[in-house]
């Protein structure tokens, strides 16, 4: 199958590049730059040039496609409303051009924000509509595509997809740790993140797109929540420094824009995705990712 796949040199996409292109499919990635072209061409993969801003590289990209697969996301915290834009338009782009052909268009999207009180689950739908909304409400704009032709399968990632070399939510969390010399985790640590290794997330696009249905709503989850006090005590470990609670109001200031997710109790099920794709995560937990050194060295402060 030709697969467009966005986000494709990304920490996701590079990965489930490589599933893809070991399953057979042919994979064509969107590079804005010249070290990511030539990473993609390197795997086998080629390459078409743009960015999330290029509408019209992203039309010609899935009108040449059998299967889009958007991974790719701005990321920036210093101005989510123009992330969130762009990432609206993004997917508008892409399901015009994909309408009434019953062609699969899957698409990242999260678990934070989904529910209140208890696990995530894949039954619950996404409370975000509309431009306004984060990620500009681009899963439910998506999913309204299933009426009108297109195979629209979200892929609701954990907060914390991890690795090593993972740049992403966890190393910000260390990054401040180093920097404050000193290992936080919010309040008592008791609200608690949803994990999943890279490898498995990757392995979860590639089964999706060979067996979900339209309308599915796939959960990228592996452990259900880590507490993240654990997780503060884990980088404690990791980095050779004291763990200490900090106090709710102290939060945002402590951590920075990385705080507002921190605290927030961010528990996931996959349940019906294992049972739907038959995918039995295998990879690392993330404790096991943070005592083996995977996130020791030195990365910028990413926002």
């Amino acid at each position: 199958m030709r697969v467009f796949v966005t986000g494709a040199s990304g920490w996701i996409g590079s990965a489930t590049v490589d599933e893809l292109l070991a399953a057979g499919h042919e994979v064509t990635g969107l590079a804005r730059s010249d070290t990511s072209a030539a990473a993609l061409q390197a795997k086998g993969a080629r390459v078409r040039r743009g960015d999330l801003d290029d509408l019209a590289s992203l039309r010609a990209g899935a009108e040449a496609a059998e299967a889009v697969i958007h991974l790719a996301n701005k990321h920036d915290w210093s101005n989510p409303a123009a992330s969130s834009a762009a990432e609206r338009a993004a997917v508008q782009t892409i399901s015009d051009a994909l309408a009434g052909t019953g062609r699969p268009f899957l698409l990242a999207a999260g678990v934070a924000g989904l529910t209140q009180g208890g696990p995530a689950t894949e039954d619950d739908p996404s409370p975000f509509h509309g431009p306004q909304a984060p990620r500009g409400g681009s899963e439910n704009l998506a999913l309204e595509f299933v009426d009108r032709g297109v195979h629209t399968v979200s892929l609701r990632f954990a907060p914390t997809v991890h690795g090593a070399g993972d740049h992403g939510f966890i190393a910000v969390i260390a990054a401040v740790a180093r920097e404050k010399g000193v290992s936080g985790y919010p309040g008592d640590g008791a609200n608690r993140w949803a994990a999943v290794h890279v490898s498995d997330a990757a392995r979860l696009v590639a089964l999706g797109l060979a067996k979900a249905p339209a309308g599915a709503r796939l959960h990228a989850v592996a452990e259900e929540g880590v507490p993240t006090r654990d997780i503060a005590e884990a980088i404690g470990r990791a980095l050779g420094l004291p763990v200490t609670s900090i106090a709710p109001d102290d939060v945002q200031d402590h951590f920075g824009w990385i705080g507002t997710f921190f605290g927030m109790d961010l528990a996931a099920t996959s349940t019906a995705t294992r049972e739907l794709l038959g995918w039995a995560p295998a990879g690392p937990t993330l404790i096991e990712d943070l005592d083996a050194g995977s996130y020791s060295a030195r990365t910028p402060m990413a926002g």
